[in-house]
Order: C-alpha cells, then structure tokens, then sequence
C-alpha cells in the first residue's frame, strides 16, 4: 500500500469513528450541523476543492460535482448523517479503485524493472561505468553475475546462465556461451561475460518493450471509448433530470422537501463511477496479467479483436517450426552409415548453407577437415568435394543425373542430399526443418477453445507442407506461397467473413501482420521489425501461448460486459425506485458505492493467470 494510500484509509478511519459518535450526540440545529461537518470536511474536502475548481475549467459535469451537489443539497434540508455517508462511502470506493489499480499496475512495474541502470564498458584498457544509451554499436560490455543485461549482443568471452522470466515468462535459465546472442532485460546468473553490442539502446530489445507497454493504455478499444462518450452525455442529463425532478412537482405540491430529496437520491445513484472505472481496469488488469506470461498487447482495441477471434492463420518456419534444419534419416547402402555420414561432413564443412550444417551437426566425431582435398559448389545441384583422395558428389536428383549415379527415391518428404562415389550411387540423407514440441498441443488447444479454423501457410514445396500439417493437425495447408502470396491467402479468408488473427515471425511477414485483424508475432525475441508490425508479440517462440492470449482476451471482454450489465441494471432500477419515492439515501449509496466496489472486484479477475 503506497503512502497516500495509507492517508487515505487513516481519513476514512478518522471520519468513520466521527460520524459514528456524531450520531450518538444529542443536538438539534446549528449544533447538529456543526458536530456533522466535522467529519464531512475531513473526507470530503479534497471532492469539493475538485469540484470547485474543475467549475473553474469549464469542467463541470464529473462525479466530482454530483457528489458535491448532492450531499451539499442533503445538509441543506437537514440530511446531515445522509450526507456525511455519502461522501464517506464514496471515498471508500474511491480507495477500493485505487487498490485495485495499484494492484494490477504492479504486474506492469514488474516488467518496467527490466530497464537496466548501468553498463560497464571495456575502453583504453580499463572499466568504465556509463548510462546505457552512451554506449555505441561495436563495443564491449562487462555483465557479472546478478547483473541485467544492458544491450543486445553476442558474447566474445564467458559462458553464463541467463534468466528471461521478465521477458517471455520462462523460468528456466538459459545457458549462453562464446557466439551466441544475448538480449537486454536477462538477468546474468552464474559467470561473468563479456558482450560486443549489436544494438544502441533505443533499438534494444529493453527499449523496445517499454515503449509498446507504456503506449498500451493508448489504444483504447471500441467499449471503451463508448463508455468514454457515454458518461460525457449521461452526467449532463442525469443533472437536468434531477433539477426537473426537484422543481416541477415541487411547483405543483408544494413538498419542496420530498422532492429535492428524492432529487439527491436521483443524483447520487447516478453517478457513473462504475463503468468509468471497471471497464478501463479491467483491461489493463487484462494487458498486465498478460505480460507476466510474457504476451505482450499493444492496447485495449487489439484485446478487444483477439477476443473475436475465430480464425488462426500461421506462418511455418519459425513459428511452428524451429527454423533450424535437422537430419532426419540417414539411407546408405554398400557403405556403413558412419562412414557414410563422416564423408558428407567433411565434405559439407566448407559450406555456410544451412543444409550442410544440419549435416555437420549431425555428426557427432571430430571432423578431420586434412581428408579433404578440393571441394567445388555445382550452382543449382550441390557440392563435388575429394575426400580420401575419392572423389564424392552431393546434392539433388539433377546432380546424380549429370554424374551417372542411379539414385533411389525415397519415400520421405524433406530437402534430400544424394550422394555419389565418383558414380557410384550410395544413398542419401534427409534433413527437415524440426517442428516445435509444442506446436501440436497448440493447435489442439485453439481447437479447444473453439476456433473453427486453423491454416498455414508457407513458402515450402506442397509435401513438405504437407507432411508438417498432418503432424501438428492443422486444417488446411497452401504451400508454394511467396509474401504477396500470403497476403492474397488471407484477404480471401477475410472477404469469407473469417475474424483473422496472422502468426508470424514478425520479419518477412510484416505485410499480412498489419493486414490481419489481430497480427501475432511469434519468436520475435529481439526482433524490432516484430515488435513494430504486430500488434501483440509473444517474448518467446511457444505458440502454445496464443490460446493463452485469446483465453485472456476472452476473458477480459466477458468481464467487461458483465460490469455493463450489472452496473446500469442496479442503478436503473434504483434510478425508478428513487423517483417515485421508494429508495432512500441509503440505498442510493449501494447504487453508487456499492456497485463500483463489486465492479473493481469482478474487474480485478481478468488479472489472474490463465492456464
């Protein structure tokens, strides 16, 4: 509880413990008056000071003046304990909202301590503590243990753990050694290492989810700014009617009294503070509690659209894929597999092409690149490589034609690497891009969820499409796309009526994230090109945590309606009840009060964790 919070529950107290004892006193008149205002200015002074001075900037309709004017009108016709208990419990709703919203921004504080204070810079021999935006690309930064992470970069000495929690919601450690990339906002754990930035701060990672995380509350959805424009024109009417409501039948009976009361029960039953204030925390209870998990939504409107969503369209590689080529099978014959792989890794250990390195990889011995003599690239077929002194072709189909090797055709989809001992077919290897574990449990769980339609699409041949899409279950598979292509795919699912939400790795498919109502983007760890074209962006490559998101979207948007509901059902009835005589004051503070603090708490919901 922060410090004025405490102030203002010690003037709630203080003027609770008065109004009680006030009502024990025995006084009539200016004495009554006298004794019950005591406690009235205490918790009131600061909603009348309020009132008086939005008067003062043409602001005058807000919860603040009907506040005033009711519970001012009720100690002019002698309502003092009503009064006193009208702005009493209003200021307890008031503290009940910011308890609440307090709350749910600490979900949000949590990730702002990503920003990292320091960063110690290796220049002229020596250590040198600057902020991190003096730090230029190109320069070297010590980080020891227990330390953040200040810049993005790739590690030139050291191995370490890093811990990402603030950032994708992992909270198993990472080990990182010499080569590999490391990104603003980790926390080094174990060893101290040394980082050559590839970034300036305001492009870092860091920098980049604090900027989208404080404009979030920016992008208000569409029932919020309905809700916005509601109590605009409400306040103003509610005011009217409750003048008409205290004059004309006055006019007609006579009963100045009965009717002016009746007025200020009108008044203080109507006052907004429900909606104006549930329904924007229930969204940033929402986008907070998101971000723990490490999802992050750029604002209220795109919670708002991933909650109708009923379509999920994906890209393949790096997304449900790895995007990392693995050997998947080894077919040799007249030669031991072995021997048969050794051969192809020395061979393709002069490439840089990710197909060959899947096959470097895939051996597990020293390679002994002296076996080698010299190796040629074929353009368009493959490599012609001496090793052992023999001579070896790898590639495709049309290389083993050109050489005269029968190759086989195998049964498995994939990218296939022939190879041929002078002409001489020995087999071949199939390598594939691997899928991710959880790709399949997440398109189970969309299903779950009830989205009616799951597609991918890929630049990919239509097998190897294919072969991915029967895996992990998806609907329906169109391969053989370029990026334009994908666009096309998906402006023929929204002209079908589809609520589209596009999954992408937030890089080369930046045209049909913005073109889809809801874009995603996925493994975008570090990626600005990610954090700039989607409108939610998911801290690490589980797609897993999409249903998540729309989980939470979902749940958030049923919140909200319910709030709606809930609040001007009570208050109209109340409203009816109290202009014909039958509500009292007290039942008015239940309308006001009452309703907002059941609101806040309903609202305080779409923070909890989703599953």
């Amino acid at each position: 509880m922060s410090g004025r919070q405490k102030k203002t529950l010690a003037r709630i107290i203080t003027a609770a413990v008065l109004w009680v004892a006030a009502m024990f006193v025995p006084a009539e008149g200016l004495l009554a008056l006298a004794v019950f205002l005591v406690p009235y200015i205490i918790i009131g002074y600061d909603v009348l000071w309020g009132a008086f001075r939005n008067i003062l900037r043409g602001q005058v309709f807000d919860e603040k003046f009907l506040m005033a004017i009711a519970t001012i009108g009720a100690f002019v016709i002698s309502e003092y304990k009503e009064a006193c208990a009208v702005m009493l419990f209003y200021q307890v709703g008031e503290f009940f909202q910011s308890v609440a919203v307090g709350k749910s921004r600490k979900n949000i504080a949590a990730l702002m301590d990503i920003c990292p204070d320091f960063a110690t810079v290796l220049r002229e021999g020596g250590e040198e503590t600057v902020s991190p935006d003096e730090v230029a690309i190109g320069e070297t930064i010590i980080v020891r243990p227990g330390e953040k992470i200040p810049l993005d970069g790739a590690i030139v000495k050291g191995n370490t753990s890093v811990n990402t929690s603030a950032l994708t919601g992992e909270s198993v450690p990472q080990d990182k050694t010499v080569g590999e990339k490391v990104i603003s906002g980790s926390i080094n754990l174990t060893g101290a290492i040394e980082i050559r930035t590839e970034s300036a701060y305001e492009d870092s990672t860091v920098a980049k989810i604090l900027e989208l995380v404080e404009n979030s509350s920016e992008k208000k959805a569409r029932v919020e700014n309905f809700i916005t424009r509601f109590a605009r024109w409400y306040t103003p009417c509610v005011v009217i009617g409750a003048v008409l409501l205290a004059v004309v039948p006055s006019l007609i009976t006579g009963e100045w009294a009965k009717w002016i009361n009746r007025a200020l029960v009108f008044l203080v039953v109507s006052c907004p503070c429900a909606l104006v204030v549930s329904v924007p925390l229930s969204f940033f209870g929402g986008i907070g509690g998101a971000s723990r998990e490490g999802v992050l939504i750029k604002g209220a409107n795109y919670l708002e659209a991933l909650a109708g969503v009923d379509t999920v369209v994906f890209d393949k590689t790096g997304t449900l894929t790895k995007g990392s080529f693995a050997v998947n099978a080894i077919h040799a014959s007249g030669i031991g597999s072995e021997e048969f792989l050794a051969v192809a890794a020395v061979a393709e250990s002069f490439s840089a092409h990710p197909v060959a390195q899947s096959i470097v990889a895939a051996y597990k011995g020293e390679i002994d690149k002296k076996r080698a003599g010299e190796v040629k690239e074929i353009a368009g077929m493959g490599l012609e490589a001496t090793v052992d002194g023999t001579k070896y072709y790898l590639g495709n189909m049309a290389l083993m034609q050109k050489v005269g090797a029968k190759a086989e055709k195998c049964e498995l989809t994939g990218t296939v690497v022939h190879i041929a001992k002078e002409g001489t077919y020995l087999g071949h290897i199939v390598i594939n891009d691997e899928i991710k574990e959880e790709s399949a449990g997440a398109i189970k769980a969309l299903k779950a969820l009830g989205i009616k339609k799951t597609v991918m699409l890929t630049g990919d041949g239509e097998s190897v499409a294919k072969n991915v899409g029967a895996q992990i279950g998806i609907d329906e598979v169109r391969a053989g796309l370029l990026p334009a292509n994908k666009v096309e795919e998906v402006e023929k699912l929204l002209a079908g009526g589809a609520h589209l939400a596009f999954v992408g790795d937030g890089i080369n498919d930046a045209p049909v994230l913005s073109r889809a109502d809801v874009g995603i983007a996925m493994g975008a760890l570090g990626s600005d090109a990610a954090i700039e074209s989607a409108d939610i962006v998911l801290m690490d490559d589980n797609p897993a945590k999409i249903a998540l998101a729309i989980k939470t979207a979902r749940k958030t948007m049923r919140i909200v309606r319910q709030n709606i509901v809930f609040a001007l059902g009570v208050k109209g009835i109340i409203l009816i009840l109290g202009a014909v005589g039958i509500a009292n004051m007290w039942l008015a503070v239940f309308g006001d009060v009452g309703v907002m603090v059941i609101a806040i708490l309903n609202a305080m919901r779409a923070m909890r964790k989703e599953r």
